[in-house]
Formats: C-alpha cells, structure tokens, sequence
C-alpha cells in the first residue's frame, strides 16, 4: 500500500538565526508547514531547506528584528 503524505499548510514565517558579533536576527521570505514530524519544515529559494525547532519561527513580524525568542537551555537548532 502507497504511503499518502497528508498536505502541509505553508505559512509565511521568519526564522531566528543566531549571528556572530552582532547577535542574531529574524530573517523573512520563509515559507514554513508542519507535519506529525518534529518542528517546522523552512524553505526559501536561496536557503536549503531544513527542519528547525518551533522556537526559532514565526508568523508574525517581529517588532523588533534583533529581540529574539526565549531560547531553551541546550538548544537543538536544527533537527537532522
């Protein structure tokens, strides 16, 4: 019997990525959909996609672009 994947919703999201010496930010232009999988799937033309945690996205503009989220104790950043 076929595997049938059930259809994912895509969102416009940001995603926070941690930066250098200038701390991190949120980055726009990501589409983003979930599955029974952990986290959230990105993708972006230029970006390869991945699944990264549910702290490190969301659906509505930041107010401020370098205010990030609460990040966990040991973070996982992207799964594998």
């Amino acid at each position: 019997m076929p595997l049938i994947k059930e259809a994912m919703e895509q969102k416009k999201a940001w995603v926070w990525f941690k930066g250098g010496l200038n701390g991190g930010s949120w980055v726009s232009g990501f589409m983003a959909s979930s599955d029974k999988e952990m986290g959230i799937l990105i993708e972006r033309t230029d970006f390869i996609k991945c699944r990264v945690p549910e702290w490190r996205v969301r659906f509505d503009e930041p107010e401020q672009e370098s205010k990030g989220p609460k990040i966990p104790k040991n973070p996982i950043w992207k799964y594998i």
